[in-house]
């Protein structure tokens, strides 16, 4: 299973991040677990600077922006 983390303080951005990843999700048909993290306190601890932020497996892989759905995929898959 993947682990996928969406960091986010509820702003558009973050929720354009959050569906475009339930998009690519459902799209591959993959077993992964999204979670939508809006505490500060956690992002802090994990070093989160800019927000939209998506982690796959603990590791980041976009900060700053919101990728689209073919991206998404693309890392999902190990492709980017």
């Amino acid at each position: 299973m993947v682990l996928v983390e969406v960091f986010g303080t509820g702003c558009a951005k973050c929720g354009r991040m959050i569906k475009n990843v339930e998009i690519a999700v459902e799209d591959l048909g993959i077993d992964a677990e999204v979670r939508k993290i809006e505490s500060l306190d956690e992002m802090i601890e994990r070093g989160v600077m800019l927000t939209p932020a998506l982690y796959v497996d603990g590791e980041a892989k976009v900060v700053g922006h919101v990728p689209c759905v073919e991206d998404i995929k693309q890392i999902l898959l190990g492709e980017k």
